[in-house]
């Protein structure tokens, strides 16, 4: 069969998370603009926003699960076929999370299925990473697993961008009644539209050489996370401490700063919005930049240097964010997301070069979702009370905290990119 091109891989790789990312983002931020109001709405606004918060978090707990899950049927049947079904099940949880009543028409029940539906988008997510990763760098020239690595990692940008465009776009031509009426479920809707087109790109690609090999000498193995506890639970633990990091930073900036700029100072939402469109782009730049630099130098250094930047930015957070003005905000956000994209684009590549062909799938997602967990499940829920109890100060301490459990992980993690 003829192997498709760089570009096609490239693509296919890149629009599965941007369309997933879409999908999990327009939640983080209908969580810190108005999940709280429409699903609790009996309680006070600090705890409808802390409600808000856990259920966001409730789809990090469910991430593993999809890694397990897809990596499973990834490391056994397929990358391919894998990686349709993991979509699948994001998008319709997506779907039915824009359909699903609020609290005034079904009362305790809409809460309920929203969580449900929130854990299937975990579920969905847990399995998409890990195999977009192995489609591209399964497919790499040596020398290039970085860069490839790459186009994964791109996508969580262009679908923040994406999500938040959406939501600015409903700020700017809907009026607030409207937003939280019905306007905030469109981008949920629209999202079926976008899981078509990945859909029809992703059964256009054959299998990757790397996987279709361990296949035809029969070297797979009838349970992978068997052998994976077996030989390689380290690198999954380091691995998920690695990224927590990438995370940390990323929900900190998306998800706590919105809230607590709407909330606590007062800045208009489509301020905010635009801020964080701002800042993406900073994102995005670093993220070709960082992987180039990380098939050039080695994965760790560009990830070490990165993540102690992380650790110094924590300190910032305060002076940036407390009086207000949107420049300085608008720079703390930016920085939060440079260094974000720079600590995740190497990943795409490092991770999975920790595991062999036969449990790479269920290795790498594993890691990836763990970290998750770690690093942002309740990581607006965590800012939320540090922010409410002791200050901003705190918020920006915990920053710094889990940027160093990153670095500390990365320290005793084995070099790979010349592999």
């Amino acid at each position: 069969m003829q192997q498709p091109s760089a570009t096609k891989i490239a693509f296919a790789s890149f629009i599965g998370t941007a369309i997933e990312f879409y999908d999990f983002y327009i939640y983080a931020m209908a969580s810190a603009l108005v999940i709280g109001q429409v699903f609790f709405p009996e309680s006070d606004p600090a705890v409808q926003t802390l409600n808000a918060f856990l259920t966001f978090g409730l789809a990090f707990i469910a991430r593993p699960f999809g890694a397990l899950l897809f990596g499973h049927f990834g490391d056994r049947v397929g990358r391919k076929t894998t990686l349709a079904a993991s979509l699948l099940v994001m998008g319709i949880s997506t779907l039915l999370i824009g359909l699903l009543p609020g609290y005034d028409a079904w009362g305790f029940w809409a809460p309920l299925i929203l969580c449900v539906l929130r854990f299937g988008q975990g579920v969905g997510l847990g399995g998409e990473w890990g195999g977009a990763a192995l489609l591209a760098t399964e497919h790499a020239p040596k020398g290039k697993r970085g860069w490839f690595g790459m186009f994964p990692q791109l996508g969580p940008s262009v679908g923040f961008l994406l999500a938040t465009l959406s939501f600015l776009g409903l700020s700017v031509f809907l009026t607030d009644a409207q937003f939280k009426s019905w306007g905030w479920r469109l981008p949920f809707i629209l999202s079926a539209l976008l899981v078509a087109v990945g859909l029809y790109v992703r059964f256009k690609l054959a299998e990757t050489p790397a996987f279709a090999k361990a296949l035809a000498e029969q070297a797979t193995h009838a349970v992978p996370m068997k052998q994976l506890l077996k030989t390689h639970l380290k690198p999954v633990l380091l691995g998920a401490m690695a990224m927590v990091v990438c995370y940390n930073l990323f929900y900190t900036a998306a998800v706590f700063c919105l809230s607590y700029g709407t909330n606590t100072l007062n800045i208009p939402r489509q301020d905010l919005l635009l801020m964080l469109c701002v800042a993406v782009v900073f994102m995005a730049v670093a993220t070709p930049i960082s992987a180039w630099l990380s098939d050039r130098f080695g994965r760790r250094p560009v990830l070490l240097v990165s993540g102690i930047c992380a650790v110094l930015l924590g300190f910032t957070m305060h002076p940036l964010m407390a009086d207000a003005s949107i420049v300085s905000i608008t720079v703390f956000l930016s920085l939060a997301l440079f260094l974000m994209g720079a600590t995740f684009a190497p990943m795409g590549a490092y991770l999975p070069e920790q595991f062999p062909v036969a449990v790479r799938y269920t290795g790498a997602g594993l890691a990836y979702q763990l970290g998750g967990i770690l690093g942002a499940s309740f990581a607006p829920s965590i800012s939320q009370w540090l922010a409410i109890s002791g200050g901003l100060p705190w918020v920006g301490y915990y920053v710094s905290a889990m940027a160093l459990i990153s670095v500390l992980a990365v320290s005793v993690m084995r070099e790979t990119a010349h592999t």
